[in-house]
């Protein structure tokens, strides 16, 4: 529960600060200041009795008879002599220019701040309540009610008269009276009635529940939420009452609106005062407490809480405790609350002190997280509200939460704050580099300092370059990394770091960070000279970026020893700029690495590399056996003969089969094949391939008295060769391995032969006879024949002038069209004519025209 403290310094002081318990981890929802000014001069002097608020200005009435027009800070405007006794009640219209008073003589005033119109009356008995209709200032709405022992209505005739109404008697003095629009509510001794001015009817009578409290001493407490909702406050009891309208058919003789209470709960302590907040409540209670020393009750702090009401009960949402002055001497009728519609203002009214309630804002939300050390959400509270904030300086904010950070050792977090709070602030910047460097913390800011447009002085980068140089080789190069090379003093930088190299000179971390200031430097010579050194990955991507090429054409073989492939595909794609012949000379006594340069070549183009094809067979054969076949396939500028002594030198078969073949020995090839690598399937596909009917002999020949290898041909040669060449050469009783299977397989093969001609033959037979079918079809239809088409041979439009006339046309198949006249006498075949222009198509050149002269 938050406490308002008032810190007094001298009696005169009028300011009261709100205070929280320093555990307590709920913020408030209400923060408060008392009203000062000139109403300090009138509590010192008289005390206050009542108070209504207006959106614009206040009015408080006093226990000498006065009152008061105040503006909202409490400095008094105007001062109205109405009674020498307590004056119990002032109400205002919605505009604020008419003022009702009474007070405990009988005296009622109603009269306007502006105009001299008014009403004086008064009354036998303490007029304890009025309240002016809302919309007063209005002509016909001339109406207000006043409470004593009665409610009476006065309303304005058009005579400009006053015609006075009872509305309600006989229930004891009327306490409380509150009009909202067609609504009149009012409580005394027995309950609260709403009476409906628009229809004349009373439509609610709800009981005052704790009927053992003395209704002077704890009064009822009325608040309109809006036009239809009433809530209810008496003793320790809250009661929302809605007021709605009757179904037409239930109407009978009752009025036409009836009240519904839609929520009603019991509190700990005694109410004085209500007004809403949204869809909450705001109650001031009247609390009592056990005295240590005797057993009386105590009157103690008042309490305004903040509640959200529940059908049957309610949840505290905000419970502060007042400090108001001179509240031990207070009763429960001595304290009131108003508040202001407009401005959610909620005022809370004592004797000796009046003390303003108000929502907190999004400055007092970050006041709070600051106080509570939550910096975090408290820049962000400011950052959300930046453009709105009034009295914080998110900057300042920013700091405060990073010397918290530093003081709590949480060195990485204040340093990474830093970027969002001293943004461009440059001298805030060194000043904060120089505190890390005081608490010996550098390296906690160095990741975290401006890089990018904005920039410290070159100084602070070194300052920090040269902390991680004596204490971090690792983190210094990093930072040399990840700043761009002119944040600092470049040649500097390189002196400490060869300095210190003279101390470690094959630490490979200064190495490589060496060479990398030496980039920036654009020392490239240098800096390639240590990547090499180092066997560094960024060797490659450093010649390609600068263009080093030049300078790496004597460290070929360097760059090869450190990676094969990256160093080759970098002189493959680089041919421009190093030459294919200066890296064969540079490779020249490492033909290991030459071989794996030629061979990644040959595999890009066949033909770059072609005068080193006679050099490469021997590297083929001496580091890469596996692609030495493929190579003398592909290649068309290899020497065969060459090729073939370094084949037959190191006995590799295959490869000299291959080259025997090629060179067109291919029954010394087969030979070979036969009898040195004895693999009849091999010596198969050979002879399949080369289909020479005397190497298919000489494969028979030489398997004749082998088995396996009859088996062998007698299963594949029966496609290429008849195998009954074989079979007839067969010698009686030899026994063959699977001949049975052979056989089969034999008759199986053939028999598939014949099935494979006859399907060719039926589908040929099928596909001749539809296409005889459509020639024939083609050749029925006619041919159209007008003005347009000509004679082939004479040239001249093949219709007549005249179509009266008889004329004969010929027309062939191929379109082509002759006058009969025109056409030569038919050929050999009489009754049989080709077209001319056709046959001498298929003759040749020149007979169409001696067939036209015939």
């Amino acid at each position: 529960m938050a406490e308002v403290e008032e810190q007094v310094s001298h009696p005169s002081e009028e300011t009261t600060d709100e205070s929280e318990e320093e555990d307590s981890e709920e913020e408030p929802k209400l923060k408060y200041e008392r009203l000062s000014n000139g109403m300090t001069e009138i509590l010192q002097n008289d005390a206050a009795s009542c108070m209504t608020v207006h959106d614009k200005f206040l009015a408080l009435g006093t226990h000498f008879g006065k009152v008061f027009l105040l503006d909202i800070q409490g400095n008094i405007t105007q001062k109205f002599e109405i009674s020498s006794v307590k004056i119990n009640q002032i109400s205002l219209d919605e505009s604020g220019e008419h003022v009702g008073i009474c007070s405990e003589d009988g005296k009622v005033q109603v009269f306007g701040l502006y105009t001299r119109e008014g009403f004086h009356e008064n009354f036998d008995c303490p007029i304890k309540v009025v309240a002016l209709h809302p919309q007063f200032t209005r002509s016909n709405y001339k109406q207000f009610v006043t409470g004593g022992n009665k409610l009476l209505l006065y309303e304005r005739n058009w005579l400009n008269r006053w015609k006075t109404s009872v509305l309600h008697e006989g229930e004891g003095t009327i306490t409380n009276i509150k009009w909202r629009a067609n609504l009149i509510a009012w409580a005394n001794n027995v309950g609260v009635k709403i009476y409906d001015i628009s229809t004349k009817q009373r439509i609610t009578n709800v009981l005052r529940d704790n009927v053992s409290l003395r209704p002077d001493m704890y009064p009822c407490s009325l608040c309109w939420k809006d036009n239809t909702t009433l809530i209810v406050g008496w003793g320790s009891s809250i009661k929302i009452c809605a007021v709605k309208e009757r179904n037409p058919t239930e109407m009978r003789d009752l009025p036409s609106r009836y009240v519904e209470i839609v929520s009603a709960f019991e509190t700990e302590f005694f109410i004085c005062g209500l007004a809403p907040l949204a869809d909450q409540l705001v109650t001031l209670f009247f609390v009592k407490e056990n005295s240590d020393q005797m057993d009386e009750e105590l009157c103690a702090r008042p309490r305004l809480d903040i509640i959200q009401p529940l059908p049957e009960s309610c949840e505290e949402i905000s419970s502060d405790a007042l400090t108001v002055r001179n509240f031990q001497d207070n009763e429960c009728r001595d304290y009131r609350l108003e508040h202001s519609e407009g401005e959610s203002l909620f005022y809370i009214i004592s004797p000796k002190d009046i003390v303003v309630a108000k929502e907190r804002d999004q400055d007092d939300h970050i006041d709070w997280l600051v106080q509570k050390k939550k910096y975090e959400e408290a820049l962000m509270a400011a950052e959300i509200s930046f453009k709105n904030i009034k009295r914080h300086d998110v900057q300042k904010i920013g700091m405060d939460y990073i010397n918290h950070l530093v003081d709590t050792g949480d060195y990485d977090s204040a340093a990474r704050k830093c970027q969002k709070v001293l943004g461009k602030n440059m001298e805030l910047w060194e000043n904060e580099v120089y505190r890390f460097k005081t608490i010996g913390q550098l390296k906690a800011i160095s990741q975290y300092l401006p890089r990018g447009d904005l920039r410290l002085r070159p100084a602070i980068y070194e300052m920090i370059l040269h902390e991680f140089l004596k204490t971090d080789y690792e983190g210094f190069a990093t930072l040399i990394r990840e700043w761009p090379g002119d944040l600092y003093n470049n040649m500097a930088i390189v002196q400490a770091v060869t300095d210190h190299l003279k101390r470690d000179p094959t630490n490979s971390t200064l190495l490589t960070t060496l060479a990398e200031l030496y980039t920036y430097d654009q020392r490239y010579d240098r800096a390639l000279e240590i990547y090499l050194r180092l066997r560094h990955k960024d060797v490659y991507q450093l010649i390609h970026k600068h263009d080093l090429f030049s300078s790496i054409e004597d460290k070929i073989v360097l760059l090869m020893d450190f990676d094969k492939e990256k160093a080759v595909d970098m002189l493959l794609d680089n041919e421009d700029k190093i030459s294919i012949d200066k890296v064969v000379e540079e490779l020249a006594d490492r033909p290991e690495l030459l071989h794996v340069y030629l061979h990644k070549l040959f595999k890009r183009d066949h033909h770059k590399g072609q005068k080193y094809h006679e050099r490469q067979i021997g590297l083929y054969a001496e580091y890469d056996r596996p692609n030495l076949l493929p190579f003398l396939r592909d290649s068309t500028h290899c020497p065969l003969e060459k090729a073939l002594e370094i084949c037959q030198q190191r006995n590799f078969v295959e490869e000299t089969v291959f080259l025997l073949s090629r060179m067109g020995n291919c029954r010394r090839a087969l030979q070979m094949i036969m009898e040195e690598l004895a693999d009849v399937d091999k010596a198969i596909e050979f002879a399949k391939d080369q289909d020479d009917a005397e190497l298919w002999d000489d494969l028979i020949s030489y398997s004749i008295d082998k088995p396996p290898f009859i088996t062998g041909l007698l299963n594949n040669i029966g496609t290429h060769v008849d195998p009954i060449l074989l079979i007839r050469r067969i010698k009686e009783g030899m026994e063959i391995p699977n001949l049975r299977d052979s056989l089969v397989k034999i008759l199986h093969d053939y028999n598939l032969q014949i099935l494979l001609r006859e399907g060719c033959k039926k589908i040929l037979v099928a596909d001749s006879l539809s296409l005889l079918q459509k020639m024939h079809r083609t050749q029925m239809r006619g041919v159209r024949v007008d003005e347009e088409n000509i004679c082939e041979s004479c040239h001249t439009s093949i219709l007549p002038s005249d179509m009266a006339k008889t004329f004969n046309v010929v027309v062939f198949h191929c379109r082509h069209m002759f006058h009969k006249e025109c056409l030569p006498s038919s050929g050999t075949i009489p009754g049989l004519q080709f077209c001319n222009i056709c046959s001498a198509k298929r003759r040749g050149p020149g007979s169409g025209i001696l067939e036209m002269k015939k």
